[in-house]
C-alpha cells in the first residue's frame, strides 16, 4: 500500500476524515487575477499589484519607479501611469532602506500653542514653508510643544534616527542655544533662523536687527520725540537682544534717551507695562513707545485709552511686526513690515538645496519697511 508523505502508514480512515474536515473549514486564501478589481478602500496599492496588473515582473516595476536601468522608457512609462493610475506612492519605511530622501522638512516650535491662535508671524512663515515645499515636492512635519526647548531637541533626534526628515528648521534662536551643538553632534542637515554663530557651518537666515531698529528710532525722532521707551519681547530670544540693542544705540547716536522694558508676548503683558510708563509724571514719562510685536502694541493703545492718553497725541506707537490686525485697529497702527511668507518660503529652499548637496551659507534678510500710519505723530508741547 503506497504511504502518502509525512502521515504514518497507520494512520485509520476516520483520523484522515477528521482532517480533510478541519482543513475545509479554513478561511480560502485571497488570490488576485488581472480581470479582478484593483484594491480600493483600506488596501494599499504595492508593486506586485502593478506587476499583476501590467503582467510584467516586480523587479521590472520596481526599476521603473525607483528610476533605475533595466527597463525600457516604453516600459518605465507604463508603471508610471498605472502607478498614478492605481494610487500607488512609496513607503516611508521603504525609502529609509533604500537610503532615499524622506520628502520631509521637521519643524518643532517650542512656544505655547494659544500663541499660534493671534500671533500672525508663524501663520505667514508656515504658509510660505508649505507653499514652497509643496513646488518641491516636499511635506512638512510640525509639532507644536509649548515651552520646552530640551523636547525640541529630543523630537528632532528621534525623527532624524527614524529616517522620517531630511532635514529640519531652526526658528526661534536662543540664547546660548542648546539645539545647536546638538544638531552639530548628531549630523543633522538644518537652517537656522538666526545668526550669524561664528561656528555654525550650514545656513543661516539673518536679521540685521539694528538696521531696522535705526528705521524705527529714526522716525521718531524725526518727528520731535527724545524719549522713548522699548518694551520687548522675552531676552532669551537673540532677536530681541539684538533688537534692544539696536533700540538702544540707534538712540544714543541721537542725543535720545530710551528705557527698556522686558514683556512677553501677550498683551496682558504689555498693557501692564503700558501702564506703568503712563502713571509717570513729568519728563520721565516717554513720549513714544515701541512694541515687540503687533499684538502687544494694540493691548499697549487699550491701555493708553484707559488711561486717557490720546494716540499719537500724548503719545505715539510702533509696533516691530506687522500685520492686518495694525491696520484694523483705530488708530492704525505704525510698523515694521517684512514679508514672513517669503520668509518661510526662503527657509523651505535653503534646506531643500542644503539637502541636495548646495549650502548657501550666511543669508542676509532684506531689511523691514516702516509702515508709517496714524499712531505716529509729532509729540505734545
Amino acid at each position: 500500500m503506497r504511504r502518502l508523505a509525512g502521515r504514518p502508514a497507520g494512520d485509520p480512515p476516520a483520523d484522515r476524515l477528521r482532517r480533510l474536515k478541519r482543513i475545509s473549514r479554513l478561511p480560502p486564501v485571497a488570490t488576485r487575477t488581472p480581470e479582478q478589481p484593483r484594491p480600493a478602500g483600506g488596501s494599499r496599492v504595492t508593486i506586485a499589484d502593478i506587476a499583476r496588473d501590467l503582467g510584467i515582473s516586480k523587479a521590472a516595476v520596481s526599476y521603473a519607479l525607483t528610476g533605475r536601468p533595466g527597463v525600457g522608457h516604453a516600459t518605465r512609462k507604463r508603471v508610471l501611469d498605472a502607478a498614478e493610475e492605481m494610487g500607488w506612492y512609496p513607503s516611508s519605511s521603504a525609502r529609509a532602506l533604500t537610503g532615499a530622501d524622506a520628502g520631509v522638512v521637521g519643524l518643532v516650535l517650542s512656544r505655547p500653542p494659544e500663541l499660534l491662535t493671534f500671533e500672525t508671524f508663524f501663520v505667514h512663515l508656515l504658509a510660505g514653508l508649505e507653499k514652497a515645499l509643496a513646488e518641491r515636492g516636499s511635506s512638512l512635519l510640525l509639532r507644536v510643544i509649548g515651552d520646552h526647548p530640551d523636547e525640541e531637541i529630543r523630537t528632532y533626534r528621534r525623527w532624524w534616527g527614524e529616517r522620517r526628515i531630511d532635514g529640519v528648521i531652526l526658528l526661534d534662536e536662543r540664547y546660548r542655544d542648546p539645539r545647536v551643538a546638538q544638531i552639530r553632534e548628531h549630523r543633522i542637515p538644518a537652517v537656522l533662523c538666526g545668526g550669524p554663530l561664528r561656528d555654525w557651518t550650514m545656513p543661516a537666515l539673518w536679521t540685521d536687527h539694528g538696521l531696522d531698529a535705526d528705521v524705527a528710532v529714526g522716525h521718531l525722532h524725526a518727528l520731535g520725540h527724545r524719549r522713548l521707551a522699548h518694551i520687548s519681547g522675552p531676552t532669551e530670544f537673540v532677536h530681541e537682544r539684538a533688537r534692544r540693542r539696536g533700540v538702544r544705540r540707534a538712540a544714543a547716536r541721537r542725543g535720545m534717551h530710551v528705557e527698556t522694558v522686558e514683556g512677553a508676548y501677550t498683551g496682558p503683558s504689555a498693557a501692564r507695562f503700558t501702564m506703568r510708563l503712563l502713571d509717570r509724571d513729568g519728563p520721565d514719562r516717554p513720549t513714544a513707545i515701541v512694541y515687540g510685536s503687533d499684538v502687544m502694541a494694540a493691548s499697549g493703545l487699550v491701555a493708553a485709552r484707559e488711561r486717557g492718553v490720546d494716540v499719537p497725541g500724548g503719545l505715539s506707537m510702533l509696533s516691530w511686526d506687522d500685520s492686518q490686525l495694525a491696520t484694523l485697529i483705530r488708530p492704525s497702527m505704525t510698523a515694521l513690515r517684512r514679508d514672513n511668507l517669503a520668509y518661510g518660503a526662503l527657509a523651505a529652499n535653503t534646506l531643500l538645496d542644503l539637502v541636495e548637496g548646495r549650502n548657501r551659507g550666511l543669508v542676509q534678510l532684506p531689511a523691514s519697511q516702516l509702515m508709517a500710519r496714524e499712531s505716529t505723530g509729532s509729540p505734545a508741547g
